[in-house]
């Protein structure tokens, strides 16, 4: 049993909402001991590694754009693939698109 669903800002707290009203299992403010801790998109580590120490939680995600090994994930995407979720604005994917290459360095 888990004693709670936290959700990664911004895109995971979504998914959280979804699966706490799912899976009746309460949204928590932070992550703690025992927890569910759920992102959208796993590409670099530096979110969910911040977590990864946290006694009895599990992880899942996603989309993973690399190949899992310490979480859950539902489906691999290639690395330079942009992807778009249903709770995104569509009209500033562009734009986030953009600004995500520059802060990389991927232009």
């Amino acid at each position: 049993e888990f004693s709670g669903i936290y959700g990664v800002p911004r895109g995971g707290l979504c998914l959280a909402v979804a699966l706490s009203h799912k899976l009746k299992i309460n949204l928590i403010t932070k992550p703690i001991k025992n927890s569910l801790i759920v992102d959208d998109v796993y590409e670099t580590g530096i979110t969910l590694n911040t977590f990864k120490d946290i006694e009895g939680a599990m992880f899942f995600v996603l989309v993973s754009k690399i190949k899992p090994t310490w979480w859950n994930t539902v489906h691999l995407y290639e690395k330079s693939e942009w992807i778009v979720f249903p709770w995104e604005n569509t009209l500033n994917f562009q734009s986030d698109c953009n600004k995500y290459i520059k802060k990389r360095g991927l232009s």
